[in-house]
């Protein structure tokens, strides 16, 4: 049902639409990191590599690396976007581990801002033409240490989120939405 109504949305909108038709595919949207400039995509329980190869050939003009995720169930269990060029990441070995795979795998030089709490590096950033940088974490009461890492951002709108009922069935701020680039035809 998820599907064939996001799939309803996107087609109202006139976006195109590419269907995995692959059995041996499989690509969660958790493990789905776009940087603006390159996807990483992390081999999971959820996601292999024939699953990032589909998406490769689907954005064509745009590198993708994989990278090997381990005691998270997604990539962006730990990562995410914080910014045009900074990547949120979580303290664990884990996470450090993944971080370093994706500079050695990227060109690009990205900035990175540690957090203490691999949960609270999920974050999700928008640029909203009438309000610049607005970025959404886990609140203060969540995660109190991350969230201080988060308030340096000086540039930033900081909207924090509490989502402690979600993350009890692994639900991350990320798995919230789905951010589309499309400007308003209201």
């Amino acid at each position: 049902k998820q599907v064939e109504a996001m799939k309803r949305v996107l087609e109202s909108l006139n976006l195109n639409i590419v269907e995995m038709v692959d059995e041996n595919a499989t690509l969660d949207g958790g493990d789905v990191l776009f940087t603006g400039r390159e996807f990483f995509v992390g081999l999971s329980r959820r996601t292999n590599q024939r699953g990032a190869e589909i998406l490769a050939d689907t954005f064509k003009d745009y590198a993708v690396s994989t990278v090997p995720v381990h005691d998270s169930l997604h990539l962006k269990g730990f990562c995410s976007m914080a910014g045009p060029n900074l990547i949120a990441i979580g303290s664990s070995e884990a996470a450090q581990k993944a971080l370093k795979t994706m500079q050695q795998m990227s060109d690009h030089r990205y900035d990175k801002l540690t957090v203490p709490d691999d949960a609270a590096a999920n974050c999700m950033y928008l640029n909203i033409p009438s309000k610049g940088h607005v970025l959404l974490h886990r609140a203060p009461e969540e995660y109190p240490e991350s969230a201080k890492v988060f308030e340096k951002l000086k540039d930033h709108m900081l909207i924090p989120i509490a989502n402690t009922e979600l993350e009890k069935v692994d639900g991350s701020l990320t798995c919230c939405a789905v951010l589309i680039n499309k400007a308003s035809e209201l």
